[in-house]
């Protein structure tokens, strides 16, 4: 069962996040910033993933520790889910477009943690969403997951467009790196032996 839940509980927020690799991409959201939730509802829905995501933080200072918080959580639930990575793929990658917007991701599943993020976004925010948060959320997924993370947005005027082909990019390389290979046999896929 490719499946965990982990709850992070600090003095600024209080996060639990359920995931499993195998499901449908249904989720449930409800972390007190709407667009992360709209963003976590493409990661399960283009990840196919089921994912469940509650959050209580001091949004009434700034969604910052909420955001970066998701992210550690994310990356905590998936490491646990993924276990010793036997029989996984390991590597993932997607390109998504959105209108005028155009994103590339691609992921390692390594056990060491990168984030190569190349993002110039045309605004600073987002509704009441500061873009900057974006990063945070991968880089605390990244330090959790301990992945290798590459992010590049390659065109894009509509900063909402922008992230959102991030988002779908990111859940789409998910899926491709967590899935089963067959012909693995179940072994870790790395020449160590581990990962």
């Amino acid at each position: 069962m490719r499946q965990a839940e982990v709850t992070r509980d600090t003095l600024e927020t209080r996060i639990t996040v359920s995931i499993n690799l195998d499901g449908s991409g249904n989720g449930c959201f409800a972390t007190g910033v709407p667009f992360l939730d709209h963003m976590l509802d493409q990661i399960a829905r283009h990840g196919v993933i089921d994912l469940d995501v509650r959050a209580e933080g001091d949004t009434h200072i700034d969604d910052h520790h909420t955001v970066e918080d998701v992210g550690i959580t994310l990356g905590q639930a998936f490491a646990k889910a993924l276990g010793e990575k036997k029989g996984i793929r390991r590597y993932g990658h997607a390109y998504v477009p959105l209108d005028e917007a155009l994103s590339r991701v691609v992921l390692d599943f390594s056990g060491r943690p990168g984030l190569h993020y190349f993002v110039d976004y045309t605004r600073a925010r987002i509704g009441s969403f500061d873009v900057d948060l974006a990063r945070e959320f991968f880089q605390g997924f990244v330090n959790h997951a301990a992945v290798t993370l590459h992010i590049d947005n390659l065109r894009g005027d509509n900063a909402h467009h922008q992230c959102e082909t991030i988002f779908k990019a990111f859940g789409r390389a998910l899926r491709m790196a967590a899935e089963r290979d067959e012909r693995t046999a179940g072994s870790v896929p790395s020449t160590k032996g581990a990962l």
